[in-house]
């Protein structure tokens, strides 16, 4: 591995490490009584280094490393290969890096979703989902990403997968949160209609 390589590993390690300390405080005092300082002490850093990592303390709960995996295994798919197959096999991938995570995620979602200070917040994430998404479905269809179909079509699996979320975590984070946002893709019909999806007509 290159220099370089091996410095953005350790960064993203020490991001995933503030996050985890700040995780554990949130639960143990509650989000708003936790200070950026003692997120800082707890993760053996000084504050100045917490804001090189973090803008905000939001931004501690809200930073997930999932969507960049994602992008990842999307762009690595075959690109003749349907949208839905390509979906799901890279939601696959992501189901078990997930798994592995079980309990960070499901306390960053129930934390994200419950506090006041981090609803707004969640709402712009939910938004660069979809950008995303529009982003791959656009490549692979030969479209704009604001083209209006991409664009619906990109909003409905976002909104499929953050009432896979609520439902994951009604049901207090057992059983797969991949597999309930299959599910509901499966419900609207949604792969379907991302498989239909051609390049846009000419005089558009």
């Amino acid at each position: 591995m290159s220099p370089s390589g091996l410095r953005e590993r350790k960064k993203q390690k020490t991001k995933e490490a503030i996050q985890r300390e700040a995780m554990r405080l949130f639960l143990e005092r509650g989000y708003e009584e936790t200070t950026i300082e003692q997120i800082a002490n707890a993760a053996d850093i000084s504050p100045s280094t917490f804001f090189n990592y973090f803008p905000t303390k939001e931004d501690v709960v809200l930073y997930d490393r999932y969507d960049p995996m994602l992008l990842s295994m999307l762009t690595h798919r075959p690109a003749d290969e349907p949208i839905s197959v390509s979906l799901r096999s890279a939601m696959q991938g992501l189901d078990e890096a997930m798994t592995q995570d079980r309990d960070m995620v499901f306390a960053r979602a129930k934390l994200a979703l419950e506090t006041p200070a981090l609803r707004a917040r969640f709402w712009e994430e939910l938004e660069k989902a979809r950008e995303l998404i529009a982003g791959v479905v656009a490549a692979r269809t030969r479209r704009s990403p604001h083209d209006y179909e991409v664009r619906v079509l990109s909003m409905v699996v976002v909104t499929a997968a953050f009432e896979a979320a609520l439902e994951w975590l009604r049901n207090g984070g057992e059983g797969s949160l991949v597999k309930l946002v299959d599910r509901a893709m499966d419900v609207i019909g949604a792969w379907e209609h991302l498989d239909e999806l051609g390049p846009a007509p000419r005089g558009r």
